[in-house]
């Protein structure tokens, strides 16, 4: 009876000092889950600065640091985000991985930031690390995807791609015009042109999606088809000028030099400084033996652009100043 009583007299304590010590253990409040929830209303409210002073309160009043909760952080992360400080979320991020470095959503998280910022090597370290927890994550494999076609190694993007369909059921057809440019990239025109068809049956109001299919058509030498689909995708978009000065070289590439100009003549009305516009401008001169003007606009270019050494049009223009 004596020992039943010691054992539970020291059950009681333990308790007892458990419920005492809890700010010095660094356990967290009862009240902590309502204060997430406040940072959360407040984001979701448009009110980032708040979420942020509400969230770095809660996140760091708890001591021990294995208690700081994973959604807590990414909260906090998404609100620097918002507010246009990604090296702070990155930094966020990055902090909670040390005591949390198996949380697929926060990997995510840090994982789509790297690669938003250019960061793309960290970036495939993140999404690996997450497929190393959940090997059919779709998010991860979509995210290698576009990491390893920004490299250029399209063959091992396509294998993420495969993978992800293989585990979407119904894909947005962002992924299938993504999935054709890998293809698109490797000139194999008739690969991309069926996985940019596909993707056009789901969304045909996509100007980009046209576009794609514009350059392989092109690639496979069906020009008037090629223009048909460009046509279409500057109908779609008629503020693309990019739209209208790839018209307007690939009619100066098949020897249409008047068409051509006056594709780039409604260019320059819009952006009088386009310099890619003028030196598509002063090709099509050039073919038509004003070779005078061609020189002189070809040098223009290359002088107003000597500020950008790595300009690719610059560098032509340079270079066709230079030829006689």
């Amino acid at each position: 009876m004596i020992c039943l009583n010691r054992k539970t007299i020291f059950l009681s304590c333990v308790i007892w000092l458990t419920g005492c010590s809890a700010g010095f253990l660094g356990l967290a409040p009862l009240n902590d889950r309502k204060e997430y929830v406040q940072a959360r209303d407040a984001y979701a409210d448009g009110n980032y600065q708040a979420a942020i002073s509400q969230l770095t309160d809660y996140i760091y009043k708890t001591k021990n640091v294995a208690r700081r909760e994973a959604r807590a952080y990414r909260l906090l992360g998404r609100s620097y985000e918002q507010i246009e400080k990604p090296e702070r979320a990155l930094e966020i991020y990055s902090e909670a991985l040390e005591f949390h470095p198996k949380n697929v959503p926060l990997l995510l998280e840090a994982g789509r930031l790297y690669q938003e910022n250019g960061l793309t090597t960290r970036s495939i370290e993140m999404y690996e690390r997450a497929l190393t927890e959940e090997p059919n994550n779709t998010e991860a494999l979509a995210g290698q995807a576009v990491n390893y076609t920004t490299l250029g190694f399209y063959s091992k993007a396509r294998r993420f791609y495969n993978d992800f369909f293989a585990l979407s059921g119904a894909v947005s057809p962002l992924y299938r015009a993504r999935y054709a440019s890998t293809f698109l990239r490797e000139r194999n025109y008739e690969q991309a042109f069926i996985h940019i068809t596909l993707a056009l049956e789901q969304d045909p109001t996509n100007a980009d999606f046209w576009r794609i299919s514009a350059e392989a058509r092109r690639g496979m030498h069906q020009l008037p088809q090629a223009l048909a689909d460009l046509k279409t995708a500057i109908l779609l978009a008629p503020e693309r000028t990019d739209f209208l000065t790839q018209k307007a070289l690939w009619l100066y590439e098949a020897g249409r030099y008047q068409a051509s100009l006056q594709i780039i003549q409604k260019i320059l009305n819009r952006q009088p400084g386009n310099a890619l516009a003028q030196l598509v401008q002063a090709l099509n001169w050039q073919k038509q033996g004003k070779t005078a003007a061609a020189k002189k606009q070809f040098a223009q270019i290359a002088h107003e652009l000597q500020t950008q050494p790595n300009s690719f049009v610059g560098q032509v223009a340079k270079q066709l100043a230079q030829e006689k």
